[in-house]
């Protein structure tokens, strides 16, 4: 596929917003005919660029949910005896080797303070950890 241009990348953006606007919407929205979306939209997704077309929804119930990322440094060449133990905890939703200072990072979701607290305790107490930073996240923005 050619690489992105800047309307693919405006396309893409609202759809990220709203994956259920109207071809007609999106077309007025980035000020170009429901023809060039369809035709976008249609070649986003034959080459592999758009994988789907998803729903978000708000349960009230996750109002208290506590969620961070973890920035995990591995002592020498414990990574994959790292990540099996880290597996095993149920709070962190996924897991990135990255490179660089850290050689982890886990995204953290728990059911409230306590539990988020309790999860830091486990995670820093994992054989092969030498240092960890975590920031809670706050909010989150449309990209």
């Amino acid at each position: 596929m050619n690489p992105l241009d800047d309307l693919d990348r405006r396309l893409l953006s609202l759809l990220r917003a709203n994956s259920r606007e109207s071809v007609v919407n999106l077309a007025r929205r980035l000020g170009v005919t429901r023809a060039t979306v369809d035709a976008r939209l249609r070649r986003l997704v034959e080459s592999g660029v758009i994988v789907g077309f998803s729903v978000r929804v708000r349960d009230p119930a996750t109002t208290s949910v506590v969620r961070a990322i973890m920035l995990i440094a591995v002592e020498g060449r414990n990574t994959r005896d790292v990540i099996r133990s880290l597996r095993g905890v149920p709070q962190i939703a996924a897991l990135h080797t990255t490179n660089g200072r850290w050689d982890l990072v886990a995204d953290i979701s728990c059911d409230g303070l306590a539990s988020f607290d309790e999860t830091l305790s486990t995670i820093r107490g994992i054989e092969g950890i030498r240092d960890s930073e975590t920031s809670i996240l706050l909010s989150s923005a449309t990209v």
